[in-house]
């Protein structure tokens, strides 16, 4: 997983853009969805995680995928 670490640094610049554009996507569409404002912030943080879980997931399937390419 240490190698994993030159990557994130290499495109760093882009990766940190994922956390605001996920929490922007989470919380647009959990305001669509519901009215009151606990239940929008409860579910956008839940959106959030799921958001920005599965792409560390797919980085980690990718970077195993081209680990001796």
């Amino acid at each position: 997983m240490s190698n994993l670490l030159p990557i994130l640094a290499v495109a760093g610049g882009t990766t940190w853009y994922v956390i605001p554009l996920a929490a922007a996507i989470s919380l647009v569409y959990s305001a669509s969805r519901y009215e009151l404002p606990e239940r929008i912030i409860r579910r956008a943080v839940r959106l959030f995680g799921t958001i920005t879980g599965f792409m560390a997931c797919v980085l980690v399937v990718l970077w195993l995928l081209s680990y001796n390419l």
